[in-house]
């Protein structure tokens, strides 16, 4: 609810209210947050000591930012968290078709009505969120989409062409004190690009042949992706040039920040632990690494998400099938994430035939490691000695966690590692079983134990 503040051009200037550009406020804001140790940026992962301090900066100096970055870096996500540097709420002048200051109207009408009802000029309050715009660019974005053009219908009510009230706003006025965001600058044709030259510089618009200066205030940020300047289409140098900071995105850097990605974005629908994303982060990292895998198009940390979705959703209809409750993931549902989401990555053409087969290789490669970290120090070989000296152990998503755990005499060392991925002897088998099968492949993995497998299970031996 808007609070009780002045509800006009008198009431505001009496209260002491001062015009304040955007960028000062978000200036103002910014440093604010840095000095009482507030995260000015809640929700982004792994860029605190790379990507955000080059914002910060950016925003400090006041300057237009384009985050550069392949698909599914975040730069969107990071772009929208600008909005939380402005002011909560802000004055405008009731009823115009921009969100003018009362005391700084800039289009001709609003300077009519101030002029006309001096003190008694009506003021709204707006949200901050109501100050952020987005644009995605497409091939087809026009000049009036973005600046404006002549409003017919105000031209067929009687006006003259000449008349600057027959103008309709753009996106980019109407984000007059506030934040404008363009995803994917460089599809923007470059005729288009041209239209924000005197935005970005002079601060103002021109509309086909209209005499109009609009001091506008607004902060531009935008997205692009590298290969777009030489793929799909190019940002124009006369507009690079006024970006006041060009800044790197990249993808986690650490599997420890891949695992908080995936456990912040991911709506699970069964219990996935940390040691099963540990393997999808690790999974994900292999795929960037990848001479099989088209880099230029990079490997988008959605695919981890939704990795993670589908290891979740294996988990609940194997239990559905089997009626285990409640649903936990186990190693045995990592084997769906190539095969449902091949599609969502791009192979190197001498690749082609043998996606299956690069992922599946991967996946085995992705659970050693994530099993070698978890396991580190402690000795399998009793576990191993075991299992292949006459109790083979069978899992697979017919395989009900109390039978793969009941396969197998008490050792200490089944203790220890369940203790390894935080389970104890009251949680829930479907947790432990999870960690004593990640063992048992990566004992398999490692050459200690067979596996004979078919469509329904796997047996361990």
């Amino acid at each position: 609810m808007t609070p009780q503040l002045p509800t006009t051009a008198g009431a505001l200037r009496a209260a002491g209210h001062l015009p304040r550009g955007v960028k000062a406020e978000i200036r103002d804001n910014l440093l604010a947050a840095l000095r009482e140790g507030r995260d000015p940026w809640p929700g982004i992962v792994g860029f605190d000591r790379t990507v955000l301090p080059q914002l910060e900066r950016a925003l400090l100096a006041g300057h237009d930012v384009v985050l550069l970055g392949e698909r599914g870096q975040g730069k969107t996500r990071l772009l929208r968290t600008i909005v939380g540097l402005l002011d909560e709420w802000t004055p405008v002048i009731e009823g115009a078709e921009l969100n003018e200051h009362p005391l700084a109207p800039i289009t001709p009408e609003s300077r009519r009505r101030a002029a006309e009802l001096g003190d008694d000029l009506p003021v709204t309050w707006k949200h901050r969120d109501e100050r952020f715009a987005e644009k995605l660019a497409t091939p087809d974005t026009s000049v009036g989409d973005l600046v404006g053009d002549v409003d017919p219908v105000k031209v067929a009510q009687g006006r003259s062409l000449g008349d600057p009230e027959t103008i309709h706003y753009g996106l980019l006025p109407r984000s007059h004190r506030g934040v404008i965001a363009v995803n994917e600058l460089p599809d923007l044709a470059e005729r288009i690009q041209v239209s924000l030259l005197n935005v970005m510089e002079e601060r103002d618009i021109q509309i086909r042949g209209y005499t109009l200066r609009l001091p506008l205030d607004v902060l531009l940020v935008a997205t692009a992706n590298p290969e777009d300047y030489t793929n799909r289409g190019r940002i124009i140098t006369p507009l690079k040039d006024r970006f006041g900071a060009e800044i790197r995105t990249h993808y986690p850097l650490e599997i420890s920040a891949e695992v908080d990605l995936v456990r912040q974005e991911a709506d699970l629908v069964a219990e996935v632990g940390d040691h099963l994303l540990q393997v999808i982060a690790r999974f994900v990292r292999h795929l960037r690494e990848s001479s099989s895998i088209d880099q230029r198009s990079g490997v988008s940390a959605r695919f981890a998400v939704a990795a993670a979705e589908t290891v979740a959703a294996s988990a609940l209809r194997r239990a559905a099938l089997i009626n285990e409750n409640p649903p936990i993931a186990r190693p045995v549902d990592l084997g769906s994430v190539p095969a449902v989401l091949r599609g969502k990555l791009e192979f190197e053409a001498g690749e082609e035939g043998r996606e299956q087969e690069v992922l599946t290789h991967l996946l085995r490669r992705s659970v050693a490691d994530a099993a070698r970290a978890t396991f580190a120090g402690l000795d399998l070989r009793p576990l191993a000695e075991l299992v292949s000296d006459g109790h083979p152990v069978a899992t697979g998503e017919r395989v009900h966690a109390g039978d793969l755990l009941a396969a197998l005499p008490e050792l200490p060392v089944l203790h220890e590692v369940a203790a390894r991925v935080g389970a104890g002897p009251k949680d829930p088998v479907g947790r432990i079983a999870s960690a004593v099968e990640l063992a048992l492949e990566s004992l398999y993995l490692t050459r200690q134990l067979s596996k004979d497998s078919d469509d329904d299970r796997s047996v361990y031996g």
